[in-house]
């Protein structure tokens, strides 16, 4: 069997994980110990993403003619590949947070959403929570003014209804009539 066709299936593979990818990260892994690998690995699938490493030649073959060609000059040295199809910022932030923990794991670059970055890029998107976090912090926002609202008309509730508001505003009231100076009304 010919070396192209033993490669053909590699390619073929990449291609199609990268096909429907809404983020792609490729990261330098030399030097992990064993468990450090495992860990990356677990938190990783667990995230729904696809991990592996492939030689840069068969990526490069992979990311010809595609909107991943933009990713080549980043294939030097070994490489492993990071893929999400659901989620733009999992692997960036999963793998930055984990560069910091393991000081061997580099980033070197990666496309979110058809745009390439460098590892500068990619350490920024990192930044972004996910899209559940952001929906939580929208819904939380949302609330909050209602539950102000509900809080203080059961406080208002628990002091006798609306009677205790009546008299701090008629106070209120008598108190602004008599600091407000009289006017005399013009003659006729």
């Amino acid at each position: 069997m010919a070396k192209i066709e033993l490669k053909q299936p590699v390619v073929e593979e990449i291609s199609a994980n990268i096909k429907d990818a809404q983020s792609i990260v490729l990261v330098d892994y030399r030097g992990l110990t064993v468990e450090q690998d495992t860990r990356l690995r677990k938190e990783l699938r667990e995230a729904g993403i696809t991990y592996k490493v492939y030689k840069n030649t068969m990526m490069n073959f992979a990311f010809k003619g595609t909107d991943y060609e933009a990713l080549t000059p980043y294939l030097e040295g070994p490489s492993a590949i990071a893929i999400s199809d659901s989620d733009a910022t999992a692997p960036a932030r999963i793998l930055c947070k984990f560069a910091k923990e393991a000081s061997k794991l580099e980033v070197k670059g990666g496309m979110v959403e058809g745009v390439a970055y460098d590892a500068a890029g990619i350490m920024d998107i990192a930044k972004i929570p996910s899209r559940e976090e952001l929906i939580s912090k929208l819904l939380g926002s949302l609330q909050s003014p209602i539950t102000n609202f509900a809080r203080v008309m059961n406080q208002l509730a628990e002091k006798g209804g609306a009677s205790a508001c009546e008299a701090p505003a008629a106070e209120a009231e008598a108190a602004a009539e008599e600091a407000a100076p009289e006017q005399e009304t013009p003659a006729e």
